[in-house]
């Protein structure tokens, strides 16, 4: 039986790591702290492909400048001396166009169809987890601002999506949790939504049920590819296979960059926190001018946002909370935003094309599978596929060939 060691226990590696079990795979599972440790936790948990887009667009020339001298704005940069951090600006801002939006929308599309089928065969093949339809609610405070959310919304039907929007007579229909300051309101279709982290410890669970081995608190210090591939662990043991994928989020560059994956991933983190309501919360809302997104989740409401760009393991910043807070305060209504539960920051791997980093690395038989963005949930299951098929057989999917590591 072939052997695999998969680096990382979010959605992306355990997503994979079924995968190649389903091929008849061996695996070990790594990860330096535990399951949905990093990202895969605390975020809005929406398998919504059709908000699965670029992140640069060509608002961003108008919203960033803002953004700078507005602390309560989503997008957060510190102003410090990082000039790693400042040429990946650069060149993200660099793909704000419609032309480039329209290139990694059109490089996206294919996998982002894949996305809920991808869900739907974990959870039909034994993974003991849900997923809920929406509607989704997407509410506005004023005509105007729907004019960008709308414009998305058409991209993405352009390239070959389906995204079904109707307009809501009443905001509050379907989100009581919207207050008098929502004067616009839409309903997205066609989306769904997860409680993230029992998702992902329940498809970890199938992995063991399946004979895996999921070691944890197993920091991976170095991938070598001198002969078959291994890893050594912290602890100076070192692990052979006949194949390794990384999928280590933020810290993918770590130990991918001296296997020739040059390309920057950028830690673009987020922030959540839960909060009782007064009448339970039953579908989604976005925020799109104050890029808020909220879920059910646990009998609260799960409110996320914020795009920062720090360092991965830079702890969390309650001012960033706070700015959440003060975006919401009055567009929200029957909560009580001063009684936050599960406060939690997560760090998101940003490419500066927007488009994820999954197959082979200059190394023999060593892959990565990362760079999503705010899209490792919805595309982890899609891209564990049919990344353990290019392992197992050697072929590349259309939908991940634009993906390639070595770009």
């Amino acid at each position: 039986m072939a052997r695999s060691i998969v680096i990382g226990a979010g959605m992306v590696g355990l997503a994979t790591a079924w995968h190649l079990q389903k091929q008849g795979v061996e695996v070990t599972v790594l990860d330096r702290d535990g399951v949905a440790a990093g990202s895969s936790w605390g975020n809005a948990g929406w398998l919504a492909p059709a908000k699965t887009i670029p992140l640069a667009d060509p608002s961003i020339w108008t919203y960033g400048p803002k953004a700078l001298v507005d602390p309560d704005a989503a997008l957060h940069i510190p102003i410090r001396v990082d000039l790693g951090l400042w040429s990946f600006l650069a060149r993200f801002a660099a793909h704000g166009t419609q032309r480039a939006w329209d290139h990694a929308m059109e490089r996206l599309t294919p996998i982002d169809k894949l996305a809920l089928e991808s869900f739907d065969e974990l959870t039909d093949g034994g993974v003991d987890a849900w997923t809920r339809e929406g509607p989704f609610v997407i509410g506005f405070a004023e005509e105007k601002d729907s004019a960008g959310f709308l414009h998305e919304i058409a991209g993405v039907v352009r390239h070959g999506q389906q995204a079904e929007l109707t307009r809501l007579k009443n905001p509050r229909e379907l989100a009581p949790q919207l207050s008098d300051e929502i004067a616009v309101a839409y309903r997205l279709e066609g989306q769904r939504f997860i409680e993230p982290s029992h998702f992902a410890h329940a498809l970890a669970d199938a992995v063991r049920e399946r004979g895996g081995d999921l070691r944890l608190d197993q920091e991976v210090t170095a991938v070598n590819s001198d002969g078959n591939p291994s890893v050594t662990l912290a602890s100076g043991e070192v692990l052979t296979a006949d194949s390794v994928v990384i999928a280590t989020g933020a810290w993918l560059p770590k130990l991918a960059r001296p296997l020739g994956v040059s390309v920057r991933v950028q830690a673009g983190r987020g922030y959540s926190f839960t909060v009782e309501t007064d009448e339970p919360a039953e579908h989604p809302i976005y925020l799109p001018t104050q890029r808020i997104a909220c879920t059910p989740y646990e009998g609260r409401l799960r409110i996320a946002g914020t795009m920062e760009f720090r360092g991965p393991d830079e702890p969390l910043q309650p001012r960033r909370v706070e700015a959440i807070v003060n975006q919401v305060r009055t567009l929200m209504t029957g909560i009580d935003l001063d009684d936050r539960h599960d406060e939690w920051v997560g760090s998101r791997p940003v490419t500066p094309d927007g488009l994820p980093l999954v197959g082979a690395t200059r190394a023999p038989n060593v892959y990565v599978a990362g760079g999503h963005g705010m899209w490792g949930v919805v595309l982890g299951p899609a891209t564990g596929k049919l990344l353990a098929e290019r392992i197992t057989t050697g072929r590349t999917d259309p939908a991940i060939a634009p993906f390639d590591p070595l770009r």
